[in-house]
């Protein structure tokens, strides 16, 4: 049985060390232009990144690995922290949810239909990002910034607002015709990227894919797609030093990765030794010393 704290501990940078299954890092926006403060989370302990830079971290795999839905043992990890149970069954793991213009609601082939009405049929935000260059991408509007932060921007601005899961997916795919919707998380570590003039960049692709958006208001109707007029957000993130050569760590391969702590970027932990995406590893029972 994996062992997990009773109450949140939260670890001195002096000592000691933490035990449970990795979480998604929280973090949180720097506030007056300072950096994001980060915080990892291993069952129930946690422990204060920003504290620990310019410091030795380590961090051990037991080789134990928990679903992070039914918290059930499981040899591998499907879709970042599911066992293969869940995986197949919850509609949070369905494919619509990566392909969002997928969505089959409408045919009563949900997985889970309640889920897909609380979830999916929210407002959601279409935004442009710079996190390794320009990129379109949709989140919910409870996600902002959190999202941005995930991904390691530097920059991002809500475009529009839309109604359903579904349509924003629907408009991300227009939007990918004329910019990319991935990150290279590569370019993004080491630090490389340049400023970009974000409310430029949507006027110009809102009258270059004014067709197509008119075409989705045909559809869905006027007040279901509605453009935004926002200011962009600016991000910092606490990094002592970029690597000039991106080296990955996988625990699947070394269960113990280890070094001095020069920055956190994005999910990623920037070791000295290497960096490390600590979302890929959800679900992983790990020693934090």
């Amino acid at each position: 049985m994996l062992a997990e704290a009773a109450a949140v501990t939260e670890i001195p940078v002096s000592g000691a060390s933490l035990h449970g299954c990795l979480r998604k890092m929280a973090i949180e926006p720097g506030v007056g232009g300072d950096s994001a403060r980060y915080t990892l989370r291993a069952g129930e302990h946690s422990l204060d990144l920003n504290a620990r830079l310019g410091k030795p971290l380590s961090l051990s795999w037991t080789g134990a690995i928990a679903c992070t839905h039914c918290e059930r043992a499981t040899r591998k990890s499907f879709a970042q922290g599911y066992c293969y149970p869940c995986f197949k069954r919850l509609a949070q793991c369905d494919t619509c949810i990566m392909k969002p213009e997928l969505c089959h609601y409408y045919e009563g082939t949900c997985r889970e239909p309640q889920w897909g009405e609380s979830h999916c049929f929210q407002p959601h935000v279409v935004y442009l990002a710079n996190s390794s260059g320009l990129k379109v991408g949709i989140t919910r509007g409870t996600q902002v910034p959190t999202r941005w932060l995930d991904q390691g921007a530097i920059q991002a601005l809500p475009i529009m607002q839309v109604a359903t899961r579904q349509q924003s997916g629907l408009v991300e795919v227009l939007f990918k015709d004329a910019v990319s919707d991935r990150t290279n998380w590569r370019v993004m570590l080491r630090g490389e990227t340049a400023p970009l003039d974000l409310p430029a960049e949507r006027d110009r692709l809102l009258i270059a894919l004014a067709d197509g958006l008119d075409a989705l208001r045909e559809r869905f109707g006027n007040e279901a797609l509605r453009v935004l007029d926002e200011t962009p957000y600016q991000f910092d993130y606490p990094v002592l030093e970029y690597p000039t050569k991106v080296v990955s760590h996988n625990f699947d391969k070394t269960p113990d990765v280890s070094g001095v702590l020069m920055g956190i970027k994005g999910q990623y932990l920037m070791l000295d030794s290497g960096v490390i995406n600590l979302r890929k590893f959800t679900g992983y029972e790990v020693v934090v010393s």
